[in-house]
């Protein structure tokens, strides 16, 4: 009996895994979705943290409308992370169109104390740039979830990064 109910297992595997395959390459490609930030508001925070409201502008280009319920922020400073936050707002980004999206962050007081030592290490001069990365999740209504990641660099004035070289 064990070894019918094997074979039946392997034959149905065999069978159904190619047929499953096929059907996700017959799935539509979609462009991913472009989010930058379109405002931060501060919020109130407890104890050691502080809080802020961080407005996502998230564009569609592709055919079909994105529906996501909850959302998920991360923001890097200097290669480490310097905020987190999550929501669960649901909604709508129209075909071809665009959405705001607000996600409230978390930033701890240990983060901004680790960026400032980083800063201020003695043996490297001041850094004139400030490189971030901004990742998170739009999560989907069915199965997946939309990711999407932009990352930059912020030019500091002049009198922020140190006295010009003589």
């Amino acid at each position: 009996m064990r070894i019918v109910r094997r074979r039946l297992i392997l034959a149905a595997l065999a069978i159904g895994l190619p047929a499953a395959l096929a059907g996700c390459a017959g799935l539509p490609r979609t462009d991913p979705l472009q989010v930058t930030v379109a405002g931060i508001e501060p919020l109130q925070g407890e104890g050691l943290e502080l809080r802020m409201t961080v407005k996502l502008r998230v564009q569609n280009p592709n055919d079909a409308p994105v529906e996501f319920d909850g959302a998920y922020l991360r923001l890097e400073v200097q290669g480490k992370t310097f905020a987190t936050g999550v929501s669960d707002e649901r909604g709508s980004v129209p075909r071809f169109g665009e959405a705001v999206v607000t996600v409230p962050v978390t930033v701890s007081v240990l983060n901004i104390v680790k960026q400032v030592l980083g800063a201020v290490d003695t043996k490297a001069a001041p850094p004139d740039r400030i490189r971030y990365t901004l990742e998170g999740k739009l999560n989907g209504t069915g199965f997946g979830a939309y990711r999407f990641s932009s990352a930059g660099e912020l030019e500091l004035p002049a009198a922020a990064a140190g006295p010009p070289p003589s």
